[in-house]
């Protein structure tokens, strides 16, 4: 092995995360040149770039800080944020956007529409099982604010119709700054609940295909609202089906299927 080669090495080790993927070996070097993006491909660092092909992506140097704080190149982190500020929006277009490519993605990995529902379903369960804690949190914070000096910590919900109540009017007012439109319950099962979404944010902008009409990208808000449930401890089944009517195309039912170890709770709470 070279000399040449060792140094390399040497100076490629570590990593600082106020810094990101860069040296932090005792010696700086210059970093390689970074590839860009043309015409939606990877271009080699060193081929140039002329001004009849604009690159999608640009890189900037910035001067990185290392601090105490969180902050990169004068940029306050994520995690310096307040959990319990009093708004959480985020751009409509950025989250378009986001949601866009996890459907491309998994679109190209996928078989069949039923495939693709499945993996959306499965990305929006891992949110909810960590949703759950963010909006108890936040919702606790809140109550303690109001409570005239005294804890009001919110009870934990132990019933069905408690703890989807707390679904359609916290978790989904936290997601999409609003209830959701309706609650209701099946009159031929027994286990079975709907949650209805008139206008879904989530899919405001997107438009099926002939040859995927049968795809429901509210999968991932089905699998979000699972996790929420399973996580309370309340097993079940969560699927999204498109009734569309008159003034509402996109109008979302998210059937709840609860599991039969749950129903017999409820029985017992309920004293029969």
């Amino acid at each position: 092995m070279s000399s040449s080669h060792s140094k390399v090495q040497i100076q490629g080790i570590g990593y600082d995360p106020t810094v990101g993927p860069r040296s932090t070996g005792p010696t700086q070097a210059p970093l390689p040149a970074t590839p860009t993006m043309r015409g939606g491909q990877l271009s080699s660092p060193s081929t140039p770039i002329t001004s009849s092909t604009p690159a999608i992506f640009s890189t900037r140097s910035n001067s990185l800080k290392s601090s105490g704080s969180n902050a990169i190149g004068g940029l306050t982190s994520i995690y310096d944020r307040n959990l319990h500020r009093a708004k959480h929006e985020i751009s409509l277009s950025s989250l378009s956007f986001l949601f866009m490519e996890m459907i491309s993605i998994n679109l190209n990995t996928s078989k069949s529409v039923v495939e693709l529902e499945r993996k959306l379903n499965n990305l929006g369960y891992t949110i909810g099982l960590k949703y759950l804690e963010l909006a108890s949190l936040r919702v606790n914070f809140n109550n303690n604010l109001t409570s005239s000096g005294k804890s009001n910590t919110a009870k934990r919900d132990i019933k069905i119709l408690e703890i989807l109540q707390f679904v359609v009017s916290t978790i989904w007012t936290s997601l999409f700054g609003k209830p959701a439109d309706n609650l209701e319950k099946s009159s031929e099962f027994n286990n079975q609940f709907m949650i209805i979404d008139n206008a879904p944010l989530l899919t405001r902008y997107i438009s099926m295909p002939k040859e995927y009409e049968n795809l429901n990208c509210e999968a991932f808000i089905a699998g979000l609202i699972e996790g929420v449930l399973d996580s309370s401890y309340f097993k079940c089944e969560v699927s999204a089906h498109g009734v569309p009517i008159d003034n509402f195309p996109t109008r979302t039912v998210f059937l709840i299927k609860f599991d039969e170890s749950v129903m017999k709770r409820e029985a017992r709470l309920a004293g029969k």
